[in-house]
């Protein structure tokens, strides 16, 4: 009648669930997906001991991109598998220059919510990522970004302006006026819209203008952080892509002085910037900024670094279950796809436990176990 899984220990339906965080210490997953009560029937029986938390989430990742834009299929299959044997099973992709729809055909690959190509200013941004567009042509790129996603459209918000020679810095990349109208277009395509944000000039001009997300944001303050709040914008901090600022600095400052000063400030306010918005009631989302210079697989590192702001609770969930409602995706509900990861310590208490994995699910499958990759 089918092979049965057994979860036994902890299955954690966590905070905001109007369940108990612990569920009674057992579920069972039978054709894909979770029960909360043991299937009738002769099944043979797999048992899978530890804390079960819902498949992770990465928010911000860039599935088909590498550090020179576009790269084969063979290596955005790679990356896909990277992300997903570190417990990653949803990924909303905030850009690339790959058409990755065969992804979303794949049972043995993350679920992925796909945001079409990077929407970015004229010789503005890292040369291969993004479709490069004046601000006159911003609105129709953006209708056009929002049909070819998945309900996501991602606009580069800021870059610095090398025409300013020695006085360059972070720099708006459009008019407000056009941001206005990109973020009415992407909502007429009935998609969310999300900015690339560094600076705090640029972050004003997103939040006036109505955009939904904002990635990065390390230069949010309190006025900024109120009025997300009570939009409900989410932010996708992406902390290790920040942990790089110092070393764009000093790349950058030979010529570019103003702007290596102000990338180490915004670096060094990175974990009080997180902790403020939070604080304030900020939707916080984990996203690693895989592909292009960073590696895939390195959620378990960028959880870490929200929990330096947040703590260790927090930052699970920011990984895991209001990341995956957020989506619109299932957590561990009866009935729900059996996505999961089984953990060999209560998650909660340290973070650095979801590094090591004892089982990776994805639809019911198991896909890892022990460090050991059981899927291709």
């Amino acid at each position: 009648m089918g092979d049965l899984l057994h979860l036994r220990g902890r299955v954690m339906h966590g905070p905001g669930t109007g369940a108990a965080e612990d569920a009674a210490g057992e579920a069972w997953v039978l054709d894909g997906v979770v029960h909360h009560r043991r299937p009738a029937g002769d099944h043979d029986v797999t048992t899978l001991e530890g804390w079960v938390v819902p498949g992770l989430v990465d928010a911000h990742c860039h599935i088909g991109l590498g550090a020179d834009g576009l790269v084969d299929a063979a290596t955005a299959l790679e990356q896909a598998r990277t992300d997903r044997d570190s417990g990653v099973l949803l990924v909303r992709d905030a850009g690339s220059p790959a058409d990755t729809r065969w992804v979303q055909g794949r049972d043995d690959l993350p679920r992925l919510v796909r945001a079409g190509r990077h929407v970015a200013r004229t010789r503005r941004y890292l040369r291969g990522f993004a479709v490069e567009v004046e601000p006159e042509d911003l609105a129709a790129e953006v209708a056009r970004q929002a049909r070819a996603g998945d309900g996501w459209v991602k606009v580069v918000g800021d870059w610095i302006d090398r025409s300013a020679g020695a006085a360059a810095d972070l720099a708006p990349a459009f008019p407000r006026e056009t941001l206005v109208a990109a973020a009415a277009s992407a909502h007429a395509e009935g998609a969310r819209i999300t900015a690339h944000v560094f600076g705090e000039e640029a972050l004003a001009d997103v939040l006036a203008a109505g955009f939904d997300g904002v990635e990065h944001a390390t230069g949010a303050g309190p006025e900024d952080a109120a009025l997300m709040a009570e939009r409900g914008v989410a932010v996708v901090p992406t902390l290790v892509n920040i942990g790089t600022f110092p070393a764009i600095a000093a790349q950058g400052e030979p010529k570019f002085p103003r702007y290596a000063s102000h990338m180490r400030a915004l670096h060094a306010r990175r974990y009080d910037n997180v902790a403020a918005l939070h604080d304030a009631g900020v939707p916080l989302f984990v996203g690693t900024d895989a592909g292009g210079v960073q590696p895939h697989g390195i959620v378990a590192p960028e959880v870490a670094e929200m929990a330096v702001a947040v703590g260790h609770p927090a930052a699970l969930d920011a990984a895991c279950w209001s990341a995956r409602r957020w989506l619109g995706a299932a957590c561990l509900e009866d009935g729900a796809s059996a996505d999961l990861v089984v953990l060999p310590a209560d998650p909660r208490e340290d973070v650095a436990v979801l590094a090591a994995p004892s089982a990776v699910v994805l639809r019911g499958r198991v896909v890892v176990r022990d460090g050991r990759r059981l899927a291709d």
